[in-house]
């Protein structure tokens, strides 16, 4: 585009705020409008693998995440009782680092501020109330009153989208797969440089993730009923519970877990938008268009993926139509891939029966997988 845009984003967590960045440093006028009253994060750390480093680095702000977080490059595996059975280096796309763990709010900080730099506005405590799309233009009026004529508007507005229902109504309604994530936040042992993931015959894994100098996080999947919720005064004993055929690191991390109220439950859905995630000048991206489990922990990877191609689509052409449908082209198929190879990784993991597709998959691995997400998106 050689005229400036304008631009809402519905939603100000980690693909949207990618976006904001990579679209006001470009001269396009972006609004987010962002539901909760600050860009805080909820929830522990997040892994940034060298897809999301790249794009980091292409909006400016790979050196704060680097800053704010843990560097490391190799994955241990190790079996049940905490034996090393493998060290696996991490690949690299192009001159990004191979992994940073880090923590979500600091994260969040650098994004903001990323943002706020570069020139975009960010709306709090609104959300979409009137949306019109006359082919032209989106006439949108928010929650706070208000109002704006806009060339696009991009839902990041996560795996629960009020823009995704807007547009499809229920028919693409968050699937729960059946498995839940615990995660707590602990401080760093010395010996995890890098992610050290415990699995084996359990049907479950344990992962232990570095995030800062100080900090690490202990993560872990199991199967849960949908209406299981932890007891708020026992979830540390209930994890420990479900980690009891874990020796070596995992055991150690665990004796450390004593507060309830640190434990953060997740159920792990999963949605796919089968129709173009495309209408009109309306579009929606990250989880809120393809969100999967975190199995290869291409979450967030794919949604700061989704804003950058989305930018370098929209140089492309003078015409916003022609952007969009370039742009998903572009993304479908990995965004696709991605999340059909992470569900069967959990059901590999967690010893669930899987199709001959999955099994068609799982032939790649994770250390495939690895190499395959660090090819150009």
């Amino acid at each position: 585009m050689t005229s400036p845009l304008r631009v809402l984003i519905h939603g100000g967590g980690i693909g949207g705020l990618t976006l904001a960045t990579a679209l006001a440093r470009r001269g396009h006028q972006v609004d987010v409008a962002e539901l909760r009253d600050e860009l805080e994060a909820l929830g522990v750390g997040i892994i940034q693998p060298s897809n999301a480093l790249h794009v980091m680095r292409e909006i400016g702000v790979l050196d704060a995440c680097l800053a704010a977080g843990f560097e490391w490059e190799v994955l241990t595996i190790c079996d049940p009782a905490g034996t090393t059975l493998a060290k696996i280096p991490q690949p690299r796309m192009g001159d990004a680092p191979s992994n940073n763990g880090i923590p979500r709010p600091a994260l969040a900080g650098v994004l903001s501020a990323a943002a706020t730099a570069a020139g975009a506005s960010v709306r709090f405590g609104a959300t979409i109330a009137e949306l019109a799309d006359d082919g032209q233009g989106v006439d949108v009026t928010l929650t706070d009153g208000h109002s704006g004529r806009y060339d696009l508007v991009v839902g990041f507005d996560g795996i629960g989208s009020p823009l995704r229902k807007r547009l499809y109504g229920d028919v693409y309604a968050p699937e729960y797969t059946g498995f839940a994530n615990w995660r707590v936040t602990l401080p760093r042992s010395p010996e995890v440089q890098g992610v050290v993931m415990s699995a084996g015959n359990l049907k479950a894994k344990a992962l232990l993730t570095p995030i800062t100098e100080e900090l690490m996080y202990l993560g872990s999947v199991f199967a849960e009923a949908e209406d299981f919720r932890p007891d708020p005064e026992r979830a540390h004993e209930q994890l420990a519970e479900r980690l009891a055929g874990f020796g070596g690191p995992v055991a150690e991390a665990l004796t450390l877990v004593t507060d309830p109220s640190a434990v953060v439950y997740s159920r792990i859905s999963q949605v796919t938008v089968e129709e173009p995630w495309h209408v009109g000048r309306v579009v929606l991206a990250g989880d809120a268009a393809h969100a999967s489990t975190p199995h290869l922990a291409q979450g967030a990877a794919m949604a700061v993926e989704d804003a950058l191609v989305l930018a370098e689509s929209l140089d492309a052409t003078e015409d916003v139509a022609a952007a969009l449908a370039a742009w998903e082209e572009r993304r479908r198929p990995r965004a696709m891939w991605v999340q059909a190879m992470s569900r069967a990784v959990l059901k590999q993991e967690t010893g669930t029966p899987t199709t001959p597709e999955e099994d068609e998959l799982l032939k790649v691995g994770i250390p495939g997988a690895a190499h395959v997400l660090v090819k150009p998106y």
